[in-house]
C-alpha cells in the first residue's frame, strides 16, 4: 500500500476508535463518524486520481482491498445511524422485532449476491479483471444500481459490493449485540433483587473500563480467580451499562500519549485531597 494511503487509513481508524471511546450516544457517534469517513474518502479519491496506477494488478488491488476499507466505514456508520434514528418507540418486544427485521435485510443482501460472496470469501481471483478494473463491464453481470449513479473514474462494478460485505459483517455484529444485551437485561431484571437506591455509573465508559482492568490486574475478586469477562459482565449488571468492545478500548487506553492511567490518577489525587481535608468531610 502506498505510504500516503496507509497514513490516511491509519488516521481514519484512529479517529473512529477515539470517538467510539469518547461518545456513548450512538446517534451522535454515527454523525461524527460519518463526517470523518466522508472526509477521508474524499482525500483518498483525490490521492488516487493524482497518483494513478502503474499496472492492472495495482488497480485491482486498490479497488478490491483498499477502497472498500474506506467506503465500508461510511456504509457501516450510515446504516447504524438509520437503524437508530428509525427505531420505533415502545417496549423491548417491539424493538427486538425491529432489530430482527434489520438482520433479515442483511440476509436478503447476502442471498441476492450469493455467487459474489462465494467468490470474495474464498479469495478467488479469476474474475478480478472484470470486477475490479474501471471500464471492464460485462453487461451479463448483475450490477448494483450504485454503479450507475457513481463516479466511474473512481469505481468498478464490484468494489461497492466488497465494501457492503465488510460493513454488513459489522452491522450484523452490532444488531446481534443489541439483541443479546436486551435478552441479558431481561434475564437480570427477572432475577435481580430490587435495591432501594440504584447506583448508576455517570462517569465515562472508558473510565470504568480503566478501573475494570486495574481491579482485575490486582486480583481483588474471588482471590484473583475471576476472569476479565466475568468482572466486565458484573460491572454491566450492577451499573446497568454496556461496556461494548472493552478489549479494544483497553488497547486505546494503553497507547494514550499523555496519561495512560488518567482516571486512576484522578482517583488517587482526589482521595489524597480528601484525606488531607478529612476533618472537614467527616
Amino acid at each position: 500500500m502506498n505510504p500516503k494511503i496507509n497514513n490516511l487509513l491509519s488516521d481514519l481508524n484512529e479517529q473512529l476508535n477515539f470517538i467510539d471511546l469518547e461518545i456513548d450516544n450512538p446517534i451522535k457517534k454515527c454523525e461524527k463518524a460519518i463526517e470523518i469517513s466522508i472526509k477521508a474518502f474524499d482525500n483518498l479519491k483525490k490521492l488516487m486520481l493524482k497518483l494513478g496506477f502503474k499496472s492492472n494488478e495495482e488497480e485491482i488491488h486498490f479497488f478490491k482491498e483498499i477502497k472498500p476499507q474506506f467506503l465500508s466505514k461510511f456504509i457501516y456508520y450510515n446504516s447504524v445511524y438509520k437503524i437508530e434514528t428509525r427505531k420505533p418507540y415502545g417496549g423491548d418486544r417491539i424493538v427486538k422485532k425491529y432489530y430482527q427485521t434489520e438482520l433479515i435485510k442483511l440476509k436478503r443482501f447476502f442471498d441476492n449476491n450469493l455467487e459474489f460472496y462465494k467468490y470474495y470469501r474464498t479469495g478467488s481471483m479469476y474474475l478480478d479483471v472484470n470486477y475490479f478494473l474501471r471500464g471492464k463491464i460485462d453487461i451479463k453481470m448483475v450490477l448494483d444500481s450504485y454503479y450507475i449513479e457513481t463516479d466511474r473514474t473512481f469505481s468498478t462494478s464490484h468494489d461497492y459490493i466488497v465494501a457492503r460485505i465488510i460493513a454488513n459483517d459489522l452491522i450484523e455484529l452490532y444488531l446481534e449485540d443489541k439483541l443479546l444485551n436486551m435478552n441479558n437485561r431481561d434475564q437480570k431484571e427477572k432475577s435481580q433483587v430490587n435495591h432501594k437506591v440504584k447506583q448508576v455509573w455517570t462517569g465515562s465508559k472508558v473510565a470504568l473500563i480503566e478501573l475494570l482492568y486495574a481491579l482485575h490486574s490486582e486480583g481483588v475478586f474471588n482471590n484473583g480467580a475471576s476472569d476479565l469477562k466475568e468482572i466486565a459482565e458484573y460491572f454491566e449488571s450492577v451499573f446497568d451499562i454496556d461496556l461494548g468492545q472493552y478489549h479494544r478500548a483497553f488497547l486505546e487506553i494503553r497507547v494514550r500519549k499523555a496519561e495512560p492511567t488518567k482516571f486512576l490518577n484522578s482517583l488517587k489525587e482526589k482521595l489524597i485531597k480528601r484525606m488531607e481535608n478529612t476533618d472537614e468531610l467527616l
